[in-house]
């Protein structure tokens, strides 16, 4: 079993993909770009520094940005946050994987106030060995900071270490901090995107993960090489 399972939140854990777009869309709107849904939602996982210079030129994030992402974080918080429900049997993996030894970090592009919700939501804090947030890193995913966190508070080499995401962007910051990552579908995200972007292997949610843990990556002492590593 590896060491530690560093486990992205929105799309992996909780299912909150299409309200975080559908939040994000309202916002953009709101300050005059009308984006398609699909657009804004192929870019969950970002954290708001990574997916605004998607869609605005460096001049609008200057003049408007940080009021943008703001109105995004109030209106998640309070429309979309209630709606945010558990993906099945997290509580049961990580209880499995405490069992069998391997320590358990949530890596998320999330602010620190919504993990704290996501955590009550899943009823997982007595499992977790630590949980970091966007808040904790200077630049969120698909940058590698908050894999590179988590391995330096765990004290864990990159080896002993496996990430557990939904989006390109979780395997390609994991992948940039030397983790590879086991791929959940439960996002939404593309199969063939998340196999380009470094996933070693591919599960339907959680629940999937759990039944077939023993002949997962995790299972092993240390995690294999990124396809082109």
């Amino acid at each position: 079993m590896v060491a530690a399972g560093l486990f992205d939140v929105d799309g992996t854990l909780v299912d909150s993909v299409d309200l975080h777009a559908e939040a994000w869309r309202e916002a953009f709107l709101r300050f005059g770009h009308d984006l398609p849904y699909e657009s804004v939602r192929s870019q969950i996982g970002k954290g708001g520094d990574q997916l605004m210079p998607v869609f605005l030129s460096s001049e609008e994030i200057e003049d408007y940005g940080e009021e943008l992402e703001a109105w995004r974080a109030e209106r998640f918080r309070r429309e979309y946050l209630p709606l945010v429900r558990p993906l099945p049997r997290v509580r049961q993996l990580f209880q499995r994987l405490r069992r069998l030894g391997a320590r358990i970090a949530l890596a998320s592009s999330s602010n620190k106030d919504d993990l704290a919700v996501y955590v009550g939501v899943l009823g997982v804090r007595d499992l977790l060995d630590l949980a970091t947030s966007a808040d904790d890193v200077g630049h969120s995913k698909p940058c590698p900071d908050v894999f590179l966190a988590c391995l330096r508070r765990l004290g864990v080499p990159a080896r002993r270490a496996m990430a557990v995401g939904d989006s390109p962007y979780d395997a390609l910051a994991a992948g940039r901090a030397g983790v590879p990552t086991v791929g959940l579908l439960c996002g939404g995200f593309d199969p063939d995107d998340l196999r380009a972007a470094g996933c070693v292997a591919l599960y339907r949610d959680p629940s999937d993960l759990l039944e077939r843990l023993d002949g997962s990556p995790l299972a092993l002492d240390e995690a294999p090489a990124q396809p082109g590593a």
